[in-house]
């Protein structure tokens, strides 16, 4: 079932007041494996197709297609198909998904490893046709969690998304009803596992900051929470680590604000934590399951966050800033540390990126 979102690009140091043509938000792209359970009329053996869910930066012109080609290996064009579509004005995005049980199961297939993909956007009308973004993916898969001889080619296939534990993002967003004039903070960055049980902590030079109580009770408490959340469609075994699920986790600081350009007066717990009124280093820690999890360091200047660049010098689309992450004890599992240089953005990696260490 497609599901489609529209909403409005918000103009920061990462993007242009307007563009001429349409690019893809790289952050937003989200290639998953469907798993079918027949292959062929069969049900003994089981099958995928690819499930894809991105956002296109405005203006998609009137009468515009986007649609997708996925490519194997040595046996070319393997299936193609279109993703719902609506006129888009620049400065505005839309946000679409597609593939998945759309896909006939005729479609499907049993292979892993490498594939190659392409997302364009037909438009008869002007007789055009145009590649908005390549990528590469790698799948895998895990037998699934039922046992005997009926089920021995039930296999869950999965996308590997070991490059993006690496990569973290900082980013302001609007306050409910003042906007950018009282920005929220926000952190993102992603974990293999469950997403669950997380304590975010803020520090500036040292010092926790970002807390608030009232009458011994803290209020606006930070929290974090999974808006991505790509896992396998059936259960796996349970000795695939971390059953082959990636999330990424958005935490938010109700207590935190880029800066403060109402006028207004405090409410009645007293003035918010306010980074631009605060520059200098920075240092998030998420506590996972109790334990020591990630680190994540940034800068704050006069004027609020400091970009480090690297979502700029790589066209990433969206109004957030790349910043590294240092992956701390062993809850994600084994996971590949290298996969970043060759894999993240499916197979776009980021110039100017180091990891933490």
């Amino acid at each position: 079932m497609a599901f489609v979102v529209m909403g409005l690009f918000l103009v920061t140091g990462n993007t242009a007041a307007s563009q001429d043509q349409p690019t893809i938000a790289k952050d937003s792209i989200q290639v998953t494996a469907f798993t079918n359970g027949s292959y062929r009329g069969s049900y003994d053996t089981w099958s995928w197709v690819p499930q894809m869910t991105y956002r296109v930066n405005g203006p998609i012109p009137s009468g515009s297609q986007l649609y997708v080609e996925f490519t194997q290996p040595g046996s070319g064009p393997w299936v193609k198909f279109d993703c719902k579509t609506e006129e888009t004005q620049a400065g505005r995005w839309w946000k679409t998904e597609c593939g998945g049980r759309d896909i006939p199961e005729a479609k499907s297939t049993t292979y892993t490893g490498p594939l190659s993909f392409a997302i364009k956007m037909r438009n008869e009308l002007a007789g055009s046709d145009a590649t908005l973004f390549t990528g590469k993916m790698k799948v895998a898969k895990a037998h699934s969690n039922e046992t005997g001889p009926k089920f021995v080619n039930h296999f869950v296939y999965y996308v590997d998304h070991d490059w993006n534990l690496p990569i973290g993002y900082v980013y302001l967003t609007p306050d409910d009803t003042r906007g950018m004039d009282y920005p929220n903070f926000n952190i993102a960055f992603w974990v293999r596992g469950e997403p669950v049980n997380f304590q975010p902590h803020l520090f500036y030079q040292g010092k926790e900051v970002g807390k608030i109580f009232f009458e011994g009770e803290e209020v606006g408490k930070a929290g974090c929470e999974s808006d991505i959340d790509n896992g396998t469609t059936h259960y796996v075994d349970d000795s695939l680590p971390q059953k082959a699920k990636w999330s990424r986790v958005v935490c938010s600081f109700p207590s935190v604000r880029g800066w403060d350009k109402t006028g207004q007066e405090p409410g009645m717990f007293g003035p918010l934590y306010l980074l631009a009124a605060n520059p200098g280093d920075y240092e998030f820690k998420l506590l996972w399951n109790n334990h020591l999890a990630r680190s994540i360091k940034f800068k704050v200047g006069p004027d609020g966050l400091v970009d480090t660049g690297i979502a700029t010098a790589n066209k990433l689309g969206s109004n957030r800033i790349i910043v590294p992450v240092q992956i701390i004890g062993d809850q994600d599992g084994q996971w590949d540390r290298m996969a970043w240089k060759t894999e993240a953005f499916y197979g776009n990696p980021l110039t100017g990126f180091t990891v933490a260490q």
